[in-house]
């Protein structure tokens, strides 16, 4: 995918990010959480010549800046278009996986006009993700935490990766992807270590947790966030790829993504797929997204 490139944004911070050149045709891919822009490689290596991709590193990973902590989904999405605006980008389609969906989503909400296709990989939802307090047992309870300090101090999710990234320790953060992400397929053993390398890059876990847990542009209130009902600027065509088996992404999230763009989306059930079809069937999630683009 050739070497990184920069662009120093107006907020101080500074984005990396990879290009492929191809056609006239433009992608913006996003990534989510514990990745980066590497992580799109095999897809992008494989897409459509006709399209140019650029996949930009979100503020915190990857050889990007974090000089400023995310307080609200909408500092990932406001990086954003102060990148397409320095690069002078638009007429694009924007991808986004997991983490990286609810930035494009709180993008095409915000600055109307410049997207005119949204993908949605495996995607957080429309309410946002979820995360529930932790109990001294190490169960899950029904109370949704609320502050970044409650974030930050949950011994069930945030204190545990913490460590491993605190520590660099690479077998542990394999296990987790084995046991809910390459739970059919893994990369091969040197790609995995070069994912490895990127996963370690990420300085903002809590912060990302947070933005998650409160991040929320449907009609639907809850615990963490009201309903801002932005989803109703968002009117061109939605693509929504989730994997049958996602054990990140749970069915019921998936559901409320369908459920809130109700027939303004197109909705792809990518078979026999987990969180990365980019590695149990990329030829599915390509051949998906490249008939969408078509369309």
């Amino acid at each position: 995918m050739g070497e990184l490139k920069y662009v120093e944004l107006p907020n101080g911070e500074t984005l990396s990010y990879r290009e492929r050149i191809g056609g006239e045709e433009l992608c913006i891919f996003v990534h989510g959480n514990m990745t980066s822009s590497k992580h799109w490689d095999v897809l992008i290596e494989n897409f459509d010549p006709r399209y140019t991709i650029i996949a930009p590193d979100l503020r915190g990973f990857g050889a990007s800046t974090y000089k400023n902590r995310i307080t609200h989904m909408r500092d990932f999405s406001d990086d954003l278009k102060s990148f397409v605006d320095s690069l002078g980008l638009k007429d694009f389609s924007l991808l986004g996986w997991s983490t990286g969906g609810a930035v494009a989503m709180q993008f095409c909400a915000d600055y109307p006009g410049l997207c005119n296709k949204l993908m949605l990989l495996a995607s957080a939802s429309t309410r946002g993700y979820p995360f529930y307090q932790t109990n001294e047992d190490g169960t899950q309870s029904t109370i949704r935490l609320k502050t970044i300090a409650e974030i930050e101090n949950d011994i069930g999710k945030t204190i545990p990766m913490q460590g491993l990234y605190d520590t660099k320790n690479r077998d542990g953060l394999k296990a987790v992807w084995n046991a809910v992400i390459y739970t059919h397929n893994q990369p091969d053993e040197q790609k995995y270590e070069e994912y490895v390398d990127d996963m370690l890059t990420q300085r903002n876990l809590a912060d990302v947790y947070h933005v998650l847990n409160t991040f929320n542009i449907s009609h639907h209130d809850n615990e963490a966030a009201k309903g801002t009902g932005e989803i109703d600027k968002i009117l061109i065509p939605v693509l929504i790829l989730y994997g049958e088996r996602d054990y990140v992404v749970p069915g019921n999230i998936t559901e409320e993504l369908i459920e809130d763009f109700g027939e303004k989306a197109k909705v792809v059930k990518l078979v026999n797929c987990g969180h990365s079809p980019l590695l149990d069937d990329l030829d599915q999630l390509k051949n998906a997204i490249e008939q969408f683009l078509k369309d």
